[in-house]
């Protein structure tokens, strides 16, 4: 069954530029190696049980000799002149190829799962499963099984759980689209579960349709309102384009990010009545990054 999103792919033009600017957004976030025979690279901010992956081509000839229709990788490099930012929502499974099996069943356009792999700079292997989503269900979204143990994923990174923002967790992922009543059906049938009701996001100025999965929620949202939902679809149509991140202390987050000079982030207030800041695709490489907590 699938677990929770397991993580949100940003992707930047320049790794090591992006880690800075999510180091100034206030996580700890390292180098996270190479994808071997993929020609890109990642750096890897690892939270409590999920993390934030930033991800950029290390080298133009092996990623398009990589592209393919079954790769993640394919229209990568256009996507990030378009501006980069979240290009894929990751779904965690616990038992992929039966994920694979049941979602064939409903009609699903899904690869078998494949292995894959990478090596940190520490000299940690890490190894995982994927599968992706053929042409008839072209969704921003796909699947991974870790099998390398959380416990070990973490020593990954110098520091993981602990970040100046107070980040401990994943909340929600969202995707934009013109219809997410029409859309969200179409992901309930992906993931087999229930088609939630829509409700109205105050922040993202949008109504939302919310996927509980695990932990984690995955949003359908559609603008009734001008903000960031409908500058996300007027600016690159549909597709993800925000995470929204617990803090500890809202405070504390806005206190590291004043002392990185960074301008205040705006502020909302959610339909729970939780105050939230949103990082702009400017501030955030091309993404949306909200964060929401305690002050």
């Amino acid at each position: 069954m699938f677990t929770r999103i397991d993580h949100v792919m940003i992707c930047v033009p320049d790794l090591a530029r992006g880690i800075e600017q999510y180091h100034k957004l206030g996580f700890n976030i390292y180098p996270g190696g190479a994808h071997p025979g993929k020609g890109t690279h990642n750096a890897i901010a690892f939270l409590q049980d999920d993390y934030v992956e930033l991800l950029a081509i290390r080298d133009p000839a092996e990623h398009q000799a990589a592209s393919g229709p079954r790769n993640p990788g394919a229209g990568l490099a256009d996507f990030i002149a378009a501006g980069g930012g979240i290009r894929y929502i990751v779904l965690q499974s616990d038992d992929l190829a039966a994920d694979v099996a049941a979602m064939r069943k409903r009609g699903v356009d899904v690869g078998d799962a494949t292995e894959g792999g990478r090596v940190a700079p520490t000299g940690q292997e890490l190894r995982w499963k994927v599968a992706l989503l053929g042409p008839k269900n072209p969704l921003p979204i796909f699947f991974i099984q870790h099998l390398t143990p959380v416990e070990a994923r973490r020593k990954q990174a110098p520091v993981a759980g602990t970040h100046p923002n107070g980040v401990f967790k994943l909340e929600r992922a969202y995707i934009v689209t013109h219809d997410a009543a029409k859309d969200a059906a179409i992901y309930a049938n992906v993931l087999g579960l229930p088609q939630p009701p829509m409700e109205r996001g105050m922040v993202i100025m949008s109504d939302m349709t919310v996927f509980k999965v695990g932990p984690t929620g995955l949003g359908i949202a559609q603008p009734y309102a001008p903000g960031p939902g409908a500058d996300a679809l007027a600016s690159r149509g549909p597709g993800p384009f925000q995470a929204l991140y617990r803090t500890t202390s809202m405070g504390a987050a806005a206190r590291w990010m004043q002392e990185q000079g960074m301008p205040p982030l705006a502020r909302g207030v959610r339909n729970t009545g939780e105050h939230a800041m949103l990082a702009t695709p400017a501030e955030a490489c091309g993404a949306y990054i909200g964060f929401v907590g305690p002050e």
